[in-house]
């Protein structure tokens, strides 16, 4: 699949209008049980703590960051499939952070989900068809027969498949033929926004681009909003208009596409990038290469002050440990005004003011008792699985 785009317009600051999705403040945090007999909390998972954005109306936000960070946590939240623990998301005007029962399951109708795994998000003992009519009928959507096997059809036809596909069921379809089923499912009820969690990652290169090229016409007919949750680079720079980097429960850094990938900003933006293989060995071995010490810190535990400096070839003795910096827009040459970084030195590590150095791994201790010093064991909540 080509990654190379063209270089699009610096998309202009959005009006109150354009914007269908609103995020403030969001937060997800699981708690940690210990105990034999009785449970009781003794600290929590902080899968996403405290992220902004917004996503306005017939765009494509691309969502990146390293396992575990919390996007895939993120895209549950902002379709309440997780219940958030604290913040807002106001989806045209509606706040569905506060719905719950019969409002929130009409509210569905017009946010929709595409699963990482196609095998395991599709019933393998229900057809196609039933698949399909399920979410229909609980919209009230399957009025008239003849209607509604008209709609079945015209599904099918959207996502590349012939309507022979409606009688069979998931196993007898290859990966890329079941996340389009995935596809048709979210789009059988006619939703505004969809997010796409890791819509590609277990597919074929060749299929890969099959399902992104398919994302994009979908769009463009029939003036859809994605979210795309992804780790790989190259695929969420071909499909995204504005790409959001995640690191540890938070934002670090937003742009539009092209601009994100010229000009990156936040340390750990760089290193992400310089870890994209150049297909020429000269400006291979030439570019700057950004090699990461340590591991991502635990969620249930993460560091003061900027997450990121406990990694960081950047790090500054004043502000990094003890202040969380916030995103800004910063006055950097060739940078527009709807590029924001959370770095409190972001201007002097572009001017080259500040160098980078070398980064020693620390180990970080859990706060609160392990099996180690005692105590009982800790239960990691379920929900902490491929955050």
């Amino acid at each position: 699949m080509s990654t190379t785009t063209d270089q699009a317009p610096t998309p202009a600051a959005p009006d109150a209008s354009d914007v269908l999705v609103e995020v403030t403040g969001l937060e997800v945090h699981f708690p940690i049980k210990s105990g034999l007999v009785f449970d009781r909390t003794v600290g929590h998972v902080r899968a996403v703590d405290g992220v902004d954005l917004s996503i306005r109306r017939g765009e494509t936000y691309g969502l990146v960051g390293e396992s575990g960070c919390g996007k895939s946590t993120l895209g549950k939240a902002i379709l309440n499939l997780e219940p958030p623990t604290a913040g807002h998301v106001v989806f045209d005007g509606v706040d569905i952070a506060s719905l719950k029962g019969e409002a929130l399951r009409k509210e569905r109708k017009r946010f929709q989900m595409v699963f990482q795994d196609p095998m395991s998000s599709l019933d393998p003992r229900q057809t196609v068809e039933a698949l399909l009519l399920e979410g229909m009928r609980a919209h009230g959507l399957d009025k008239d027969k003849a209607a509604t096997h008209a709609r079945l059809r015209e599904l099918m036809a959207a996502v590349g498949l012939p309507a022979a596909a409606l009688s069979k069921y998931p196993h007898e379809f290859s990966g890329g033929q079941r996340q389009r089923i995935g596809i048709a499912r979210a789009l059988s009820v006619g939703p505004d926004l969809i997010v796409a969690d890791e819509p590609v990652s277990a597919l074929d290169v060749s299929i890969q681009a099959q399902v992104i090229n398919l994302l994009q016409d979908l769009q463009d007919e029939l003036g859809l909003t994605y979210l795309v949750v992804a780790h790989d680079l190259a695929v969420v720079r071909h499909i995204s208009d504005r790409i959001g980097v995640m690191y540890l429960g938070g934002l670090v850094e937003e742009s539009g596409a092209g601009e994100l990938y010229d000009i990156p900003l936040h340390p750990y933006t760089r290193a992400l990038m310089s870890a994209v293989p150049v297909p020429d060995p000269k400006v291979e071995d030439s570019r700057e290469q950004i090699l990461l010490t340590g591991d991502l810190p635990s969620p249930a535990n993460p560091p003061s002050g900027c997450r990121f400096h406990t990694r960081c070839p950047w790090r500054q003795e004043t502000l990094c440990d003890t202040e969380r910096p916030q995103l800004r827009v910063v006055d950097v040459p060739g940078v527009s005004d709807s590029h924001r970084v959370a770095c409190h030195f972001a201007e002097q590590i572009a001017a080259g003011e500040l160098k980078p150095h070398q980064v020693e791994a620390q180990l970080v201790e859990s706060p609160w008792g392990g099996p180690d010093d005692g105590a009982a064991p800790l239960t990691p909540p379920a929900a902490d699985i491929g955050i």
